[in-house]
Order: C-alpha cells, then structure tokens, then sequence
C-alpha cells in the first residue's frame, strides 16, 4: 500500500507544469515574463489614458494591461499586452491595434527607414481574451514568451 501512494505521489510530482488557462492569466503576469526575458529599459511604462489615446480601444472592455512605448517619439518600440473582460472584443480591437500600426508606417516610412522595417515586422495576435502586440528588434523573443506563458 505505501509503495502505491509513493507512486502515485511521484508521478503527480512529475507531471510537469500546469498548463495555465487565459482566464488563469493577467496581463501583468505576462508583462513580468517578458521583462524577465528581454530588456525594456528603454520603453517607459504608460497608463490606462496612453492606451486609450494609442489605440482608441473602449477602456471599460479593459480587464488588465501593460503597455510599454518609446521614450522617443522618433523610435517605433512598443508593448502592448491586454486582456480584455469579453472575448468577443478581441477582434475589434486588433483593428483599433492595426490602425496605429498603420499611422506609424506612414510616420517612419521616409523619415526613419529602420525604425519603419521594425513597424513593417510587428508582431499582432491573439489568445483567448488577450490581445500581444510588439514592435522591437526584440518582437519575435517578446513573442514566443508570450506564448511560452499558456504552455
């Protein structure tokens, strides 16, 4: 009987890391994985009124964020993770999101070649209630821990 429960108790022990659901997550558990993974020391953290301004987004259907620009208006970087409170919401602002991918694109076009390749490469998806958008030299790390945080 003992050496059942030591069995049992093993393979519970192994059984690896829970998968986390989106509702399980917020976008500051998320924000924190990717500080860990990448430097953002030269993004500034900004508030629920940037966010509004950036993206036109309807702050109620906010459940948590982080976002994180430039400190320079003549550089593209940018860290937006948000989680909205109705999934049915994710859509609507991807295109709210796409419009000011948009507006950068035509603001770095011929003023700032590379900071307009790295608006170009942007990277904009979705899991579940959340909506990942990142515009770095670092885009593509931000990304997979992103996704790295639900598996």
């Amino acid at each position: 009987m003992l050496t059942i429960v030591v069995v049992i108790s093993v393979l519970s022990g192994c059984s690896g890391k829970d998968d986390k659901t989106p509702e399980q997550l917020s976008a500051t558990q998320i924000g924190k994985s990717i500080e860990q993974a990448v430097s953002l020391k030269e993004m500034k953290k900004r508030d629920l009124n940037k966010l509004q301004e950036l993206y036109k987004i309807d702050v109620d259907n906010v459940d948590d964020f982080i976002l994180y620009t430039s400190t320079s208006n003549v550089k593209a970087d940018e860290l937006a993770v948000i989680k909205l409170k109705d999934e049915s919401q994710v859509e609507n602002v991807k295109e709210k999101i796409e419009l000011r991918i948009d507006s950068q694109n035509i603001k770095f076009k011929d003023y700032r070649p590379d900071e307009y390749f790295l608006a170009q490469n942007h990277v904009l998806k979705t899991k579940g209630p959340f909506v990942f958008f990142a515009v770095s030299k670092e885009a593509n790390q931000m990304e997979h821990t992103f996704d790295d945080v639900f598996y």
